[in-house]
């Protein structure tokens, strides 16, 4: 099963939301929780874009592939702007889901998006400020 669009869209609500929170932050540290929240928002969306080609049937595993690699260039996009250990565990977790998810596509399987899902949240709650 799935995770519900509600989710998702919770996800990155509070991605877009934390930039209200950044006001005490330095100008340096509010650059990187903003590329922070707005790298979340897009994976967010990247999981969603996943999750529709996974769920619609006659969709190819090389469907799931290209959704995939978007993910995987946001990332690194992300790795490049940001630091702090909490955004690279939620990073390198992320980036492990999308490997196993890639190996299965690879393989020619539709892979489970689920954990890619999980671990998309993950990220956005770390890129959220608490």
């Amino acid at each position: 099963m799935y995770p519900s669009r509600t989710r998702l869209g919770v996800a990155l609500a509070a991605a877009g939301l934390s930039t209200a929170a950044l006001v005490g932050c330095s100008a340096g540290a509010v650059d990187k929780a903003l590329d922070c929240a707005q790298t979340a928002a897009t994976v967010a969306r990247d999981v969603q874009d996943l999750q529709n080609v996974v769920g619609n049937a006659g969709n190819s595993p090389q469907d799931a592939a290209t959704a995939l690699d978007r993910i995987s260039q946001d990332l690194k996009n992300l790795g490049k702007k940001t630091s702090g250990a909490d955004v690279s565990k939620a990073v390198d977790e992320l980036q492990k889901a999308v490997r196993n998810a890639r190996t299965a596509a690879d393989n020619g399987t539709v892979p489970d998006v689920t954990p890619v899902a999980y671990a998309a949240g993950a990220l956005t709650k770390v890129c959220a400020p608490g």
